[in-house]
């Protein structure tokens, strides 16, 4: 695994670990590996490690076209997947929308507060007032079950089929820009246009989250997917990495959300 391990970072190490495993029984018993949902990052890790096997093969989905959390599908060559074979569920919050309100945050506390993994779970959706979220199809009653409140608003969760799938209002806008390095603060700085100084603090006081995960190293050095959500001022993806100018700066292609 060494020679994997040298293409990534260390603390994707037991990432790579379970990827190869799902990999190794797509290989040995020639049928398809369901993964639970995977972020952009690790979407492109388990493709980068599948590669062009020839045997297998992954493919992605996340409930709708432009999903980020999507789960993947190891199989044989001769294996197609349909729609249904990613087992997840769409599911919409009722609530008095005319009396109260609800944001990503509580919604996805919630979940993770019925003793659910993160990774059961993929995008929380919202056009403005209603809320949708997708979940892992074996998992859905049990949910349904548990969640009578978000917060102090009584909800009910309720089976939605796709063509109920609502748009959402997150809009990503494309940022081509060069940057003295891919330091997780460096990058903060040149989107949002705020000092260094600040950006650090956001990071170090526990503002920003990478991968949806929380993370307090300014000093990180971001790559190819990685997701950057930062309190208060929006989203970043790193969409490309285009090379250097001949300044000796990264060119790069962002995906900005902003709040």
């Amino acid at each position: 695994m060494q020679e994997v391990y040298q293409h990534f970072r260390k603390e994707e190490q037991p990432f790579i670990d379970s990827a190869q495993s799902w990999i190794t029984q797509a290989e040995e018993t020639y049928s398809p590996y369901l993964t639970d949902f995977l972020d952009p990052r690790q979407q492109y890790i388990l493709e980068m490690m599948v590669g062009k096997k020839g045997e297998i093969h992954v493919q992605f989905y996340g409930g709708y076209e432009a999903a980020e959390r999507k789960r993947g599908i190891i199989c044989p060559e001769y294996f197609s997947p349909t729609q249904s074979d990613f087992e997840m569920e769409l599911t919409e919050v009722v609530y008095p929308s005319k009396f109260a309100s609800l944001t990503h945050g509580k919604i996805l506390g919630t979940l993770i507060g019925t003793g659910m993994k993160r990774e059961l779970f993929g995008d929380i959706l919202s056009d403005g007032t209603r809320w949708q979220f997708l979940l892992a199809s074996n998992i859905a009653s049990y949910v349904h079950s548990q969640v009578t409140k978000i917060g102090k608003v009584s909800v009910r969760l309720e089976k939605r089929t796709y063509t109920d799938l609502i748009t959402p209002i997150d809009d990503w806008t494309i940022v081509h820009d060069t940057v003295s390095s891919l330091r997780l603060d460096t990058v903060i700085a040149a989107i949002y246009n705020i000092s260094r100084q600040r950006a650090k603090e956001l990071v170090t006081s526990g503002k920003v989250k990478l991968n949806w995960a929380a993370f307090e190293r300014p000093d990180f050095e971001l790559g190819l997917l990685d997701i950057v959500s930062i309190r208060g001022y929006g989203r970043i993806q790193i969409k490309a990495i285009e090379g250097k100018s001949k300044k000796d700066k990264w060119r790069v292609e962002f995906g900005v959300l902003y709040k």
